[in-house]
């Protein structure tokens, strides 16, 4: 992530001014006033593109929903722009990294929606399982089709929730008490805290065929992307039932429908579509499907708590220069901005650097400090350490809100905190337990102020983090290294700075790479297959 400093006043102005341009509610207006920030209300600017471009250029805050798009255009037109607010956890509608470059904190609310979420989700499962759409269209039509709509219970049925982090883990408490089984796939799931609330925890291939029901809670990336894939509907129970009100994306929308025309999958209900507004969609006009549009924050108390949050968010940090719920900055103060900056990044960075290797359940995390680094806010950094850690899998979070989603599940973070110096002024050591192993990544922050790797595995190395960067684990036998050089000239990728290092003479070893673009899959499948090779994983920063 890329650190920046944040922008300071610096007009003769002497109340900063917020413009809101979707819909939120009047209470943020009288939040923003409170705290002596003017506010310029226009709730439907976001849908005007030219419109928006010309009243940004000399706001200090912008508050948005979900119609307001944040491009760069719109960032290069808002010169004195110093912070995002979306009232709502989704920040697909902001280029983040844009953000990022011209030095504007991008703030969210994570936790506003979630029982609102939870309960649409629920809604959802007795509108399918009961056919009200359908049978409400028909009653008021003047038929009395009573049989026709014959529905099914949800007692004692199994649901499958892809998804338990804040919103998910409500749904099985809402579920348990409609006496359903719950099984649950997530990869920050522990053993511990699934049996804490309830849930039995089980691996994506099994959860498909087992369960009656399956909603998803999961954020949309990369790994999470069709997740409900043609072969994953294929796998599910003849007559089940799939809710998605988290994010669209997850499902293979031609496959879904195809199901639901042959009566393999027995209703759904979709409240978020790969594109919207989805004013046509392949799942329209498919049996049992019951749809609404994307209505799975829209209550009035929700609005009210993101509208009141993002409000209080943007004006602490206007007023007072206080950062919380940011994406693209650490929650810190001021004051300790100039000091913590590069170790939140090696913090956070190492955390990036264990996650994106980590492929099964985590357990724990331990974060050991030493030198001049454990005399600091330890809180920040631990909680960057931990965004890290779970952004490849969950890209909405932040050094806020990791904390608290490691231990809604169950995962149990340690802080070592050693005063001693050893061979570097500044040393954090981050290790990962997960069900399998423990792997352990160790880095400094030299005199130029640029984060390094410095261990990994207890081996010995020295590396920067890059955009990009191959990581390989191999055994210390001649041959590999031309062997991988050879297939990365064969596939077009130069070699920035190789680094290698090993346990002892002819045991394990490992080699960090920075390359100058992103290895594809084809790339690694053939490292892998080299002989010395033992994994090959692609990493960005």
């Amino acid at each position: 992530m890329q650190q920046m400093a944040p922008k300071t006043e610096t007009t003769a102005k002497t109340r900063p001014v917020v413009l809101i341009s979707d819909k939120l509610s009047t209470a943020a207006v009288a939040i923003f006033e409170e705290r002596g920030v003017e506010v310029r209300y226009e709730p439907d600017l976001g849908k005007d593109k030219d419109a928006l471009l010309e009243a940004v250029k000399d706001i200090d805050g912008l508050a948005i929903r979900s119609a307001t798009k944040v491009t760069e255009k719109v960032l290069e037109a808002a010169k004195n722009l110093k912070v995002i607010g979306r009232a709502g956890i989704g920040v697909d509608n902001v280029d983040i990294p844009a953000a990022s470059r011209a030095g504007v904190i991008v703030m969210n609310t994570p936790f506003g929606n979630s029982i609102t979420t939870a309960e649409h989700a629920v809604a959802m499962m007795f509108a399918v399982s009961r056919q009200i759409a359908a049978a409400d269209a028909s009653t008021q039509a003047g038929k009395w089709e009573k049989n026709r709509f014959m529905g099914r219970e949800l007692t004692g049925k199994t649901l499958g929730i892809i998804g338990c982090g804040n919103i998910g883990s409500i749904v099985a408490s809402r579920a348990q008490g409609l006496k359903m089984r719950v099984i649950a796939f997530d990869p920050f799931l522990t053993a511990e805290r699934a049996q804490e609330i309830g849930v039995e925890k089980v691996e994506l291939d099994e959860l498909f065929p087992r369960a009656d029901v399956i909603t998803l809670h999961t954020p949309l990336t990369e790994k999470t992307k069709n997740v409900v894939s043609r072969e994953a509907i294929g796998a599910m129970k003849k007559g089940a039932m799939l809710i998605n009100c988290a994010r669209g994306g997850l499902v293979d929308e031609q496959a879904l429908r195809e199901a639901l025309d042959s009566g393999h999958l027995g209703g759904a209900g979709i409240d978020v579509f790969a594109e919207e507004p989805a004013k046509e969609n392949v799942l329209f006009g498919a049996p049992n499907l019951v749809c609404t549009p994307h209505l799975g924050a829209a209550t009035t108390e929700a609005q009210e708590n993101v509208a009141l949050q993002v409000a209080e968010q943007m004006a602490d940090y206007l007023v007072r220069g206080a950062v919380s719920n940011a994406l693209n900055m650490p929650s810190i103060t001021a004051e300790e901005a100039p000091i913590l900056t590069p170790y939140v990044t090696l913090a956070e960075q190492l955390g990036s650097f264990a996650g994106q290797l980590t492929e099964t359940g985590i357990t724990g995390v331990r974060i050991e400090y030493e030198g001049e680094v454990a005399e600091l806010n330890l809180k920040a950094l631990t909680a960057a350490a931990v965004t890290g850690l779970m952004r490849p899998l969950l890209q909405d979070v932040n050094m806020v809100s990791a904390p608290t989603i490691a231990r809604d599940r169950g995962i149990q973070v340690e802080e070592v905190r050693r005063g001693q110096q050893g061979a570097y002024e500044n040393y954090i050591r981050l290790t990962v337990m997960t069900e399998r192993q423990e792997r352990s990544v160790a880095g400094t922050v030299f005199a130029d102020g640029k984060p390094r790797i410095i261990q990994v595995k207890g081996i010995n190395l020295e590396s920067d983090f890059a955009p990009h960067m191959l990581y390989v684990t191999n055994q210390d036998k001649p041959g590999f290294i031309g062997g991988i050089g050879t297939l990365l000239g064969e596939a077009g990728v130069n070699i920035a700075n190789f680094t290698l290092g090993r346990r002892e003479q002819g045991g394990e070893a490992l080699c960090i790479i920075e390359i100058d673009s992103k290895a594809t899959p084809e790339l690694l499948a053939k490292i892998e297959k080299l002989p010395q090779v033992t994994q090959a994983k692609s990493l960005d920063f």
